[in-house]
């Protein structure tokens, strides 16, 4: 692809960097911001800029905040006992959109996958592990993708808790095998909420 400005391509280079997003996709982009006021612009970039230097994780859940607490655990309202282990935000905003679940996350930022080499102390397991045996936790909901990676992670977070009281159950499969969990309609994720099933049980499911 032939650019004219240096300018142009250097920022069709930075926004092609996006997942999904291809040379043309980028230029399609780029020129569309070209043609806006210079004050709309600035703002994209303001935005950004501020989301990445001012942008906080929960310091309970690890879910995106812009205080220490997010919004979710600071309700009062939510059953803090209660607790939906899911990969990242993608998920928790895709379970919120149900309305069905009124207790507390815990974002991993991730799962369990030798082969990209990612290991449990990659992910935020510890401070899971660690909720659970301090005893603020009587119900751990595994929401994870139903992938191999998926139910390795729930199997390895099981055998850390197993000695524990807490009570594992996992998202009822209303969710394909290998179905990504955000690209679930709401319905139906709403429902494997409410039907959730301990997890001992799904690993004797076939």
């Amino acid at each position: 692809m032939e650019f004219s400005s240096k300018l142009l391509e250097n920022a069709v280079d930075e926004v092609s960097q996006l997942p999904g997003i291809g040379k043309r996709t980028a230029l399609r982009l780029v020129l569309h911001l070209l043609k806006q006021p210079t004050e709309q612009t600035q703002k994209l970039a303001h935005s950004l800029q501020q989301m990445r230097e001012e942008i906080n994780f929960c310091r309970n859940c690890h879910n995106i905040s812009d205080t220490q607490l997010c919004e979710i655990c600071a309700n009062p309202n939510r059953e803090e006992s209660i607790v939906c282990v899911v990969e990242d935000i993608r998920d928790v905003m895709a379970i919120e959109n149900t309305s069905q679940f009124k207790g507390h996350y815990h974002v991993l930022g991730g799962k369990i996958s030798p082969m990209d080499g990612i290991g449990p102390s990659d992910l935020n397991i510890p401070s899971l592990v660690e909720k659970v045996k301090n005893g603020t936790v009587r119900e751990l909901i595994f929401a994870l993708s139903s992938t191999m990676e998926g139910d390795t992670t729930n199997f390895y977070i099981f055998k850390q808790i197993e000695d524990t009281e807490v009570i594992t159950t996992t998202i009822a499969r209303g969710i394909s095998v290998g179905d990504e969990l955000e690209y679930a309609d709401e319905v139906t994720l709403g429902r494997s909420i409410l039907h959730r099933i301990p997890f001992e049980a799904s690993l004797k499911s076939p």
